[in-house]
């Protein structure tokens, strides 16, 4: 983990794994509601959720210290 208020290049490639894993289940998701592939529209939001959700993730490492307490120095 990095340091509080910084980020490294491990927060970077876990948070692309995360938001892979947002895409990948909300298309899973999609096909097991509606039994087909997703639309045009459906992937947008589904790129949309793991924008966010890699964002968040982000968030959360900028603002927690090396021994996973939130907003600590």
């Amino acid at each position: 983990m990095s340091k509080f208020l910084t980020l490294n290049i491990k927060d970077l490639l876990k948070g692309v794994i995360v938001a892979s894993l947002t895409a990948i289940l909300g298309g899973l998701y999609a096909i097991i509601q509606t039994g087909a592939f997703p639309t045009i529209a459906d992937r947008k939001a589904m790129g949309m959720a793991a924008l966010w959700a890699w964002l968040a993730y982000l968030l959360k490492n900028l603002f927690t210290n090396q021994e996973g307490d939130l907003l600590t120095k």
